[in-house]
C-alpha cells in the first residue's frame, strides 16, 4: 500500500512539472516528461509493484540471492587456483591435457614471400615527396569548390 502511495505521489509531481513546461510553451519537453511520469502508476496498476514489494520484503529471497552470491564466488575462487596452477607450470602433465597445442591454420601463410616484389627499393629511387606535393591535392579541391 506504501509503495502504491509513492509511485502515484511520484507521478502527480511529474505531470505537475509537465505542466509547468508546457506553461513555458516546452510541448516536447511536457511531452516527454508526462510519458516518465505515467509509468510509475502504470506499474502499480499492472500490479509490478505489488510482486516486486512482496518479493523484496520476503527473508527467503534475499538467502537466495545470498547463496547464489555464495555459489558465484566459490566457482570464481576455483576458476583462479585453477588458472594459476596452470599458469606456474606446478603439474605440467595436467597443463599439456588441458591446453591442446595450437597449429595453424596455413602454416606457409605466415612466412614472407621472397618473390621479385617484396625486394627493397634502393634509397636513390625514393625521394622524399616535396611540402608543396602534400597538399597539391587539397588545394585542388579547394579550388574545384571555389575557396
Amino acid at each position: 500500500m506504501l509503495a502504491e502511495t509513492i509511485c502515484s505521489a511520484v507521478s502527480a509531481a511529474g505531470l505537475g512539472i509537465a505542466a509547468v513546461a508546457a506553461y513555458r510553451k516546452r510541448f516536447l519537453a511536457a511531452t516527454r516528461i508526462a510519458a516518465y511520469a505515467l509509468v510509475p502508476v502504470a506499474l502499480v496498476l499492472t500490479g509490478v509493484v505489488e510482486w516486486v514489494s512482496g518479493m523484496v520484503f520476503k527473508p527467503a529471497v534475499w538467502v537466495g540471492f545470498g547463496l547464489l552470491g555464495l555459489s558465484w564466488v566459490l566457482f570464481m575462487t576455483t576458476r583462479a587456483i585453477e588458472r594459476r596452477r596452470l599458469g606456474a607450470g606446478e603439474e605440467p602433465a595436467k597443463a599439456a591435457k588441458a591446453r591442446p597445442a595450437r597449429e595453424a591454420v596455413a602454416p606457409a601463410a605466415s612466412a614472407p614471400s621472397l618473390g621479385q616484389g617484396a625486394r627493397p627499393q634502393p634509397a636513390s629511387r625514393q625521394a622524399p615527396a616535396a611540402p608543396a606535393d602534400d597538399f597539391s591535392d587539397i588545394e585542388a579541391i579547394l579550388k574545384k569548390h571555389g575557396i
